[in-house]
């Protein structure tokens, strides 16, 4: 790492005098281990997008994601495909991806973590979709896609809930949900593993999962996935089951390997997700989708993987 750039988001994460503080700290520590390191805030997530490609364009070789997974999402748009490496210092509200590369979540931490860390090349997730207009759109994912339930829950929280209340207000609604929303389902297809054998189901949740550790209280959400592999780890729900849904998730929080009916796991590296027929024409049975926790459309949606496609700078072991 000889060029650097931070891009932070002001909005995310919070904290005010002590986020700048941080990135001031992380700045100097980059620039005294040598890397010609400059800071720059992003007002929106094309902002962050122009920031990245000017980066590229003036001889970055790292582009620092100070934020959360959704200041990441957006800087990934760009720096697919490229040679520039992705580092982060976790400053967001769950900073899944950061857990899962085993990042400190200390700020000046992260820093020096990416002085001596190296690159790997991996794969991330992509996402076709309609857009909230109906238009057919596109985004890439390094944490996770999904539809059903997950997303409705960021539909729900898309007016700024989550900025101003963090990850107390991804509990409360997720309860709230839990209690009140009608779960509709829609029709999933995928061809599980390598023997290319076509399963097809009717769902209230599908997950497509790219990595092992969320962090937090979720901790392992899809046993099996990994950013090493070139495919995604499906969690798809078959039930409407109040119950069957808590006991997913206190299963990942308790770290146990039972079953629970109704709720399923597969390797793919394609699925398709459509509106069942009965569905099809309700205005009142959106489902929404969203990619890496930002609500990014609804169905119909495809998601497969690009392989080899972004330098991510991890510490070292």
């Amino acid at each position: 790492m000889q060029k650097a750039v931070l891009l932070h988001n002001p909005e995310s994460g919070g904290r005010g005098a002590r986020r700048e503080k941080e990135l001031q700290s992380a700045l100097a520590i980059l620039q005294k281990g040598g890397v010609a390191a400059t800071l720059i805030p992003t007002q929106s997530p094309g902002d962050a997008g122009a920031q990245a490609r000017q980066a590229i364009a003036s001889g970055c070789d790292t582009v620092f994601a100070c934020g959360g997974d959704g200041t990441i999402h957006n800087i990934v748009q760009v720096l697919a495909n490229t040679p520039v490496a992705l580092a982060i210092l976790p400053m967001g509200t769950a900073n899944a991806l950061a857990h899962d590369i085993g990042l400190p979540m200390n700020v000046e931490a992260a820093a020096k973590a990416a002085l001596t860390g190296s690159t790997r090349r991996v794969g991330v997730g992509r996402i076709q979709f309609a857009d909230l207009e109906g238009r057919p759109c596109s985004r890439l994912f390094v944490v996770a896609a999904g539809a059903g339930v997950d997303a409705h829950l960021f539909y729900k929280l898309r007016t700024g809930t989550k900025r101003r209340m963090g990850m107390t207000a991804y509990y409360a609604k997720a309860w709230q949900l839990w209690f009140s929303h009608l779960m509709v389902r829609f029709s999933l297809e995928f061809e599980e593993g390598n023997a290319g054998q076509t399963r097809t189901a009717e769902v209230t949740e599908l997950l497509a999962v790219r990595i092992r550790n969320f962090g937090g209280v979720l901790r392992e959400l899809a046993p099996g996935a990994s950013l090493e592999r070139n495919d995604l780890r499906l969690v798809y729900c078959a039930t409407e089951s109040r119950l069957a849904y808590l006991a997913y998730v206190t299963r990942g929080l308790l770290g146990g390997k039972w079953n629970v009916r109704g709720i399923d796991l597969a390797f793919s590296e394609r699925v398709s997700c459509k509106y069942s027929s009965a569905n099809e024409n309700g205005a009142q049975s959106k489902i929404y989708v969203e990619a890496d926790g930002e609500l990014v459309g609804m169905l119909p949606a495809e998601i497969t993987v690009m392989r080899d496609a972004l330098t991510l700078l991890v510490p070292a072991p």
